[in-house]
């Protein structure tokens, strides 16, 4: 099992995670409990398994993939990730048992040849038995495991392909739809917001006492907390302006991390072996009796440079990897026709000569005000995290805001009756949300770790937990005044579109109501408003009223222009027909697995499931 993690994890394992199933969230979560799971297993399946390390990277990579798309950590809304992460493997699991009680498998024959087509495994496009072999020790695996898991992979592919890919539907309802969506025509629209209206309405406490015994049930106030909490800006943190040494560190990372050369040309030995520092003692030896370095190079150096008299080149830190500031420490100081210390690096046991100094080498003057800020920015971010980790320290310790905000000179600011949901306040991020209304913090009343919003970090202290609970009449009252107060404005204002529309379309055809051509896909129409707009077609201007989300609208369409999908080039027929079929066969994937669910025992573990929320 700990294979099949780690496989998970690395390349092509993430294509049994992501690549064989079609991304859609399925209804359902099965049943709890039972005894024949184990502790460390969330979900259970016939023989198919997945454990809580499966489900924590499957959660960590979803969440992975969102911020790597430039979605802010703090608006990853984590309940939803969990029971969309808790559904797709509790759907995979159905499939994979489905496929393996069916009998679809895949032969060694077959595996080897898809293998020999991975790129990982291919040197100079020839299958490579040392990258192979390389693989399977790099990720702990056999060559038996690896069939396993590609065997298990195929065999599911293709039971979904066997779903999806014999989807059916017909030429001609195919047809039909691509007409309906290439068809246009010009719109002018007159919209009558509710807002206008509102004053006309006159609400009873007669009608608000019978919208509440209706509907009491959906009445509910969600569970709030008294929120104090405290919030660490970078840019409000006062650093001291950097030193000389900083400035001119930064200049040294900037180079090694752009591989910009310093200008000093090099020479090497480069010395391998369990004998290196012997050897290395005797070039020594020999430099200081005079010998040249270029002659001990070609007599001494493992490194093809030596026939060369040991020319690198110019010096690039990056070259080096992790051992950069080490090889960078041993050359502080070097100077031209000088030779350094060894110095061990993962290549092997160094010692370098400076062979000269360019003149154009970019120099600490040239370069000082960038490096100045981005010294500055450093000591910032160093000083943020710092900090950072000093408050969390202190949260731990079981200091509350307030001391921690007397301790570090921050402001402990206040939201009253937080809420849970419907959240419009200042931290209405789903990451806040979850820290305020986290069990152990409520219980605790402690200070949760930081949470990042953006280039923030915020900490929050709950109190006055508030479990949530069906409203009173008179906290509804209000809240119900404004429901039926708009439901009867936007009455008002559809009576007034329905008026409109009774004359004459042409004074509704004014240039700022025209939108131009447009189609089912336009984003200029509201969903409601898009609904209806080939309901009507008389072949001249049509003109109707419609109820919006926002109140009513006018709508006057011309004549309606058809596109046969005829006029479609066949590679754009052919997109369009697959992007139809593939929904079908979607839609069959989805009932499939409603069937597997009602048919199959899924066991999850809710001890397990209720540790990970």
């Amino acid at each position: 099992m700990e294979n099949m993690r780690n496989f998970l994890k690395s390349w092509p394992g993430r294509l049994v995670l992501i690549g064989t199933l079609i991304p859609m969230a399925f209804l359902g979560v099965g049943t709890f409990g039972g005894p024949n799971i184990q502790p460390n297993e969330l979900i259970k399946v016939g023989d198919q398994v997945v454990d809580v390390s499966t489900f924590q990277a499957e959660m960590n990579a979803e969440r992975n993939a969102l911020i790597e798309r430039g979605i802010d950590a703090s608006l990853i809304n984590e309940s939803a990730l969990f029971e969309m992460t808790l559904k797709r493997l509790t759907d995979r699991a159905l499939l994979e048992n489905q496929a393996l009680s069916l009998g679809m498998t895949v032969s060694d024959e077959m595996i080897t040849q898809l293998l020999q087509q991975y790129e990982v495994f291919q040197d100079n496009g020839q299958f490579s038995n040392d990258l192979f072999a390389a693989y399977l020790q790099q990720n702990g695996l056999t060559k038996d495991v690896l069939f396993g898991i590609e065997r298990l992979r195929l065999s599911l592919r293709q039971l979904i392909n066997s779903i999806v890919g014999t989807a059916i539907y017909p030429n001609s309802q195919i047809g039909h739809l691509i007409d309906l969506q290439l068809e246009s025509r010009e719109v002018w629209v007159q919209r009558y917001h509710w807002q206008d209206y509102v004053d006309q309405v006159q609400i009873t406490d007669a009608q608000i006492q019978a919208y509440f015994d209706a509907n009491k049930d959906t009445l509910i106030k969600p569970a709030t907390v008294d929120l104090s909490y405290i919030e660490l800006d970078p840019m409000a943190l006062k650093i001291e302006a950097p030193t000389e040494a900083e400035i001119s560190a930064q200049q040294t990372a900037y180079m090694r991390e752009n591989g910009i050369s310093d200008g000093r040309q090099l020479a090497q030995i480069l010395l391998t072996g369990a004998d290196a520092e012997a050897r290395a003692a005797e070039i020594q030896t020999k430099l200081s009796a005079g010998e040249s370095f270029e002659s001990l190079a070609a007599q001494y150096s493992d490194d093809p440079s030596g026939s060369n008299g040991g020319a690198i080149g110019s010096f690039n830190p990056a070259v080096f990897g992790q051992d950069a500031a080490k090889v960078e420490e041993t050359l502080a100081g070097v100077g031209v026709g000088q030779v350094s210390q060894p110095v061990q690096t993962g290549f092997g046991l160094h010692l370098f000569k400076v062979t000269s100094i360019s003149d154009d080498a970019p120099n600490l003057a040239s370069m000082r005000d960038q490096m100045m800020d981005r010294a500055a920015a450093f000591k910032r971010s160093q000083a943020f995290e710092d900090l950072s980790a000093r408050i969390n320290t202190m949260a731990t310790d079981g200091m509350g805001v307030a001391d921690i905000a007397k301790e570090t000179g921050l402001t402990v600011q206040q939201i009253n009756a937080y809420p849970q949901v419907n959240n419009t306040t200042a931290l209405a991020q789903p990451a806040v949300i979850a820290a305020a209304f986290d069990d152990f913090t409520i219980q605790d009343q402690g200070v949760s770790p930081n949470v990042s919003l953006g280039n923030k970090n915020v900490w929050v202290q709950p109190s006055n937990y508030q479990a949530s609970r069906p409203l009173t009449f008179e906290e509804a009252k209000e809240q119900i005044r404004q429901t039926l107060a708009k439901e009867q404005a936007i009455k008002l204002a559809l009576a007034d579109a329905q008026k409109a529309a009774a004359s004459d379309s042409a004074a509704l055809r004014v240039p700022n109501a025209n939108l131009g051509m447009v189609t089912r896909a336009t984003p200029l129409l509201s969903a409601l408003e898009k609904a209806s707009l080939f309901l009507h077609q008389s072949g001249d201007h049509d003109v109707w009223a419609v109820q919006t989300e926002e109140g009513a609208s006018v709508i006057v369409g011309g004549p309606v222009q058809k596109t046969q999908e005829s006029q479609l080039s066949a590679a754009d027929r052919a997109q369009a027909v697959a992007v139809i079929r593939d929904n079908v066969g979607a839609d069959q994937l989805e009932d499939y697995v409603r069937y597997l669910r009602d048919t199959s025992e899924v066991i999850i573990n809710e001890d397990a499931l209720k540790a990970q929320r």
